[in-house]
């Protein structure tokens, strides 16, 4: 890419294969991911793909603050001002989605050093990669509601799928997780601390590297085995109110999740802070997020993504989002205007609104899936 906000490089092994390894390079947008980024990574590795010689990829970024900050909301936002007709809405979350699909089933063992801030689409890269790599210093959440969207990326799917009630609790939230927390929902595999990153990539143009998929996968695993963090994990604010998570979402609705949260009696500021999350969020995100973790349990990673594009869609043609990124964003008032602005306007068959496909079923754009 002629701006370099990604970039692509080979390193050869000691046994004659290479490293395919993919620098995010937006340091100043907190890597936030745009759609040439998504573009320009996909392509590359379609074709590392079918390179016999690229025994493994490393995803990592620029600087010490971020993995990846999300995607770009901000030209998102630009898009939608411009009319709901935009072909750059469609086009950059179906080309997000197919990425992040392809990071999950690629055959091939992906390293994902998810340093720092891991957010939104940044975790959209990082959740399917085999090998998801904290450090001390990685800080991961969807905090969507606030902007008026919902966790998509797979969210749909990797939120299901974490122990208890966790995942709807996160979605409502945006409650942020440390390196423990990670571990403990398996967005993350393992965890070394960040001043070990150049002694682990030197080891990995030391290794053996085979042809196999399963024998390279655990040989990368065993690998960052042994440079597992020498300190302690920081507590996990997860598993220590893992039973106050599991009581505080045993609700029906929203309105009794929202209402058991305002009501709680905890003295702790991790609590806090998703409790106020929920309550000054888009309660129309709130709505479809919970109803989006009751209708994706038993979907498949293929139907997640299906669902999520034509969620995402509807989104852009809903007033929340454009009203979320302009508070955050745009004019940093952080004070939305939401429409409906309560969970009790918000009706059944206006939440029903956002999961209407935008396309007959036979012109999906997955349809192949």
């Amino acid at each position: 890419m002629s701006d370099e906000s990604v970039l692509f490089e080979t390193r050869p092994t000691s046994n004659g294969r290479q490293l395919g390894v993919i620098t995010l390079n937006a340091e100043k947008s907190l890597n936030a991911l745009s759609l040439p980024m998504a573009e320009a990574i996909y392509d590359q590795l379609m074709a590392w793909e079918e390179h016999a010689e690229i025994a493994c990829i490393v995803m990592q970024a620029a600087g010490d603050k971020a993995f990846c900050a999300g995607g770009d909301i901000v030209a998102l936002y630009q898009a939608i001002n411009e009319g709901a007709a935009s072909s750059y809405i469609e086009t950059f979350f179906e080309l997000e989605y197919r990425l992040d699909y392809l990071i999950h089933t690629y055959t091939k063992p992906i390293l994902c050093w998810g340093h720092g801030i891991v957010m939104g689409g940044g975790l959209g890269l990082m959740a399917g990669a085999s090998h998801r790599v904290v450090t001390e210093k990685s800080r991961i959440a969807m905090p969507e509601i606030s902007i008026g969207l919902y966790p998509d990326v797979g969210g749909s799917w990797f939120l299901n799928r974490m122990p208890g009630r966790v995942g709807l609790y996160l979605g409502l939230t945006g409650a942020s997780l440390n390196a423990a927390d990670a571990l403990y929902v398996k967005l993350a595999d393992h965890y070394v601390e960040h001043v070990e990153q150049a002694a682990l990539f030197e080891d990995l143009l030391k290794l053996d590297w085979a042809d196999d998929y399963h024998q390279n996968h655990g040989k990368l695993s065993k690998l960052l085995r042994g440079h597992r963090g020498k300190y302690p994990l920081p507590e996990s604010p997860v598993r220590q109110h893992f039973d106050f998570i599991n009581a505080v979402t045993d609700y029906d609705s929203v309105e009794e999740i929202a209402a058991a949260l305002a009501n709680h009696q905890l003295d702790d500021a991790w609590i806090q802070r998703g409790t106020q999350a929920l309550l000054k969020g888009s309660p129309s995100s709130a709505k479809v997020i919970f109803e989006i973790h009751r209708r994706a349990m038993h979907m498949s990673l293929e139907e997640v993504f299906a669902m999520e594009l034509g969620l995402s869609i509807q989104f852009c043609l809903h007033p929340d989002l454009r009203e979320g990124v302009r508070a955050l964003l745009i004019d940093k008032d952080n004070a939305p205007k939401w429409s409906p602005p309560t969970l009790g306007e918000v009706s059944a068959a206006y939440v029903e609104e956002h999961f209407l496909p935008p396309w007959p079923q036979d012109k999906h754009p997955f349809k192949a899936w």
